[in-house]
């Protein structure tokens, strides 16, 4: 097997630790076209490609982390990892950790560790990639890559989501949202949310948003029953989709252009946290991005003309 053919093989899984340790599809996308480069660039064939291009698509991430910290800390509002709809690497042994490693709730936990932690955990607890293999990819030893796991999993294990393990209950129970939510069915709505439920959405300041974070199930479900069927008024569609793992939807307008995606955490048979992202910049990766701006004076219009 050739060196291209060998990458192309093993690219699935280079994106997804890219991607769980970034939090960004593109920063992912261009971590592994840069390992390519390195790897073709190489005059020799590596014992191990997995090991090879694993190692060398970690650092690239841990680089991009490090500067990327800096941003993050100076982004306008809430931010959100970008949302992925379909992830390309698949192990039926490690499904269960592969999907909830992926969702919105547990990248956000990953943001509390430090570049070295967020690595060596996922590489570890979400690949099952051995201590020698990551003391090797970190430029650390066994015994510090083990020190780093457990500091990692200590920051990670208080607010670690607890999704259902049964994916036709959390389906069905989205099923019931998203028709209580085009229905403008308060009660609905009511009835599949947590109590100290939360809205939040990621704008970047880029885009706007027709609600700050809300949180309380009644809050929440007055709020979205008044305004999606606004939306639909004017044309826009919700198509219900897997958002990083879990139920979610992406919402287009009348082009089909990507207005924004919705990613819910169920968590004890209840939508707990619904998170929208309307940043453009998080979208382009999904296709034409429609104009938030020019879309939001019309769902207002459409609001005030509502009996």
């Amino acid at each position: 097997m050739g060196k291209v053919e060998e990458f192309q093989e093993l690219r699935p899984l280079l994106f997804s630790i890219a991607y769980r340790i970034l939090g960004s599809v593109s920063e992912a996308e261009d971590a592994v076209q840069e390992t390519w480069l390195r790897y073709d660039a190489s005059p020799t064939t590596p014992a191990s490609p997995k090991a090879f291009l694993s190692a060398t698509v970690t650092r690239i991430a841990i680089d991009v982390l490090r500067s990327a910290r800096v941003r993050r800390e100076e982004y306008v509002g809430p931010w959100f990892p970008e949302p992925l709809l379909d992830d390309p690497y698949e192990d039926p042994e490690r499904a269960a950790e592969l999907a909830d490693s992926v969702s919105m709730a547990a990248l956000l936990l990953l943001e509390r560790l430090s570049p070295l932690e967020r690595s060596v955990f996922v590489l570890r607890e979400v690949f099952g990639f051995g201590f020698d293999e990551i003391a090797s990819t970190v430029g650390r030893t066994e015994q510090a890559c083990r020190q780093l796991l457990v500091r990692a999993r200590r920051h990670m294990q208080d607010g670690r989501p607890r999704f259902e393990a049964d994916r036709a209950e959390r389906q069905e129970l989205a099923a019931r949202f998203f028709d209580a939510l085009k229905g403008g069915d308060v009660d609905g709505l009511r009835n599949v949310l947590a109590a100290d439920v939360q809205l939040v959405g990621d704008g970047g300041g880029k885009a706007p948003q027709l609600a700050r974070a809300i949180a309380g199930a009644d809050k929440v479900a007055r709020l979205l029953a008044a305004l999606f069927p606004a939306m639909l008024r004017i044309d826009l569609t919700l198509e219900p989709h897997q958002v990083n793992g879990q139920p979610g939807a992406i919402v287009r307008d009348r082009d089909g252009k990507v207005l924004h995606t919705l990613a819910l955490d169920i968590v004890d048979g209840r939508v707990l946290t619904i998170r929208s992202i309307v940043n453009p910049d998080k979208l382009a990766h999904l296709g034409p991005v429609a104009d938030a701006w020019a879309i939001n004076d019309q769902v207002r219009a459409a609001l005030r003309e509502q009996p």
